[in-house]
């Protein structure tokens, strides 16, 4: 990966809800929008049957932030559709993210009601970021929390992104770098490795094939073209016939077959066979077709080298968002004090007041709970490891968070806590959190 940021280059504040801005309005004119307040990103529960789940999108977020502002276009368009009245359409034009967030480093695995992101700052400034925040949230910790149990299932052997033509395009970039986060090798969109620095994969479709005369002159086009160690798709007519010519044509140097239909448990062990049987015992074999968790978790014992993923993966492999919420916990009253508040309907309740996170390990390194802390430090002993990091200083991104670097660090926070946590978590059965969630 390279050290480059590739900034967005629009401005962001209308990803956003009307309501938002409306209550912006009505805040200025009650006072309220200027009142400090704390506001929380966390999660109820997880997905059913879900052992944990994995943040990522601070990255992005964090880059978007800095293009959060209201200009003239987008002030143009609210004042022409009468969303708001012309003293809020002046606060917006002037705004500015003056506050401070923090939160679980992105790549860190989380569990319910865990403060996975913290804002502070006024009411209004706070407010407005919502819906934005969310939206990026809730999606890219879908795809790495899918795709973490994705490569848990595959071990060793590496999986290669290949969902774009499955999402939204921005869709399909957030989701490449949420899956490379969570222990994906590459991707096959280039967009998201232009802006991060991903490794990004790719040679052939059954079209390419199908262009062809035949499958001898489709082969040989990709092996004068991309060299012999390319990988050739067999299975766009006959799997056995293609990969007999595949040898005859590469030799030992193959670098790999693909294969993306029918039954390929059997598939794949009758063809790893006969390509040893005709020499070929380095050449690879990646398989594709509609794959999830489980499906590489049934082909574990066969004699694959590489998985691609693709719907299932940007789909969030049966759990599209987090359902990830966003609540005020804390306010400033007419005294000038910050005092906790939380929501308390029935099945919705929150914990009012700031947040701190401690991961509690045993003497093995193993998690064991997850400990918030209301208010107060956590407390910790010997063996607690911190959750929660500063990423925005009064209205300052802090640097390291973004970028190519951003999802190095990511990937590497995630390996880390995935090894941290009991083996229970990475069965696919149905079940639990791996670990509660303690107040103190």
């Amino acid at each position: 990966m390279t050290s480059k940021v590739v900034p967005v280059s629009f401005s962001t504040a209308l990803f956003t809800d009307t309501y938002e801005l409306t209550m912006i309005q009505a805040a200025l004119k009650s006072g309220a929008a200027h009142r400090r307040s704390v506001f929380e990103v966390f999660t109820r529960r997880l997905p059913a049957g879900r052992r944990y789940g994995v943040l990522a999108g601070t990255g992005r977020f964090l880059e978007g932030l800095a293009q959060f502002r209201f200009e003239k276009a987008e002030l143009d368009f609210l004042a022409d559709h009468r969303v708001v009245d012309d003293s809020t359409l002046e606060f917006l034009e002037n705004f500015r993210f003056s506050g401070s967030i923090s939160g679980y480093a992105e790549g860190e695995v989380f569990f319910p009601n865990s403060p996975v992101l913290q804002v502070e700052g006024t009411f209004a400034e706070a407010c407005v970021l919502e819906t934005y925040l969310l939206s990026i949230f809730n999606y890219d910790s879908a795809v790495a929390s899918a795709a973490s149990r994705m490569t848990g299932a595959a071990g060793d052997r590496p999986c290669l992104e290949m969902g774009s033509r499955r999402a939204h395009e921005e869709a399909a970039v957030a989701a490449a770098r949420a899956a490379v986060i969570a222990g994906f090798s590459g991707t096959s969109n280039l967009e998201a490795g232009r802006r991060y620095g991903l490794k990004t994969i790719g040679t052939s479709a059954h079209a390419f094939t199908l262009m062809h005369d035949d499958e001898e002159a489709a082969f040989r086009a990709q092996l004068a073209s991309l060299g012999k160690n390319t990988t050739l798709l067999v299975d766009t007519y006959d799997v056995e016939a293609a990969a007999r010519k595949a040898v005859e044509l590469a030799g030992p140097e193959l670098g790999g077959v693909r294969l993306d239909s029918g039954d390929l448990v059997t598939q794949a062990r009758w063809v790893r066979e006969l390509l040893d049987s005709l020499g070929n015992t380095q050449t690879k074999i990646t398989v594709t077709s509609d794959l999830d968790e489980y499906a590489i978790a049934s082909l574990a014992a066969v004699p694959v080298d590489s998985y691609g993923v693709g719907t299932r993966l940007v789909t969030g492999s049966g759990a599209p968002t987090s359902s990830m919420v966003y609540k005020v916990v804390a306010r400033e009253n007419s005294r000038g004090e910050m005092e906790p508040v939380a929501k308390a309907s029935s099945g919705k309740a929150s914990h009012g007041g700031r947040k701190t996170a401690v991961r509690r390990l045993n003497s093995a390194g193993i998690a064991t709970h997850e400990i918030i802390g209301v208010d107060i430090e956590a407390p910790a002993d010997c063996n607690d490891r911190p959750l929660m990091v500063d990423l925005v200083d009064h209205g300052e991104v802090i640097p390291g968070f973004t970028g190519a670097e951003g999802v190095e660090k990511a990937a590497a926070r995630h390996a880390a806590s995935i090894a941290e946590l009991p083996r229970a978590a990475s069965r696919l059965s149905a079940g639990d959190p791996v670990i509660p969630t303690e107040f103190v």
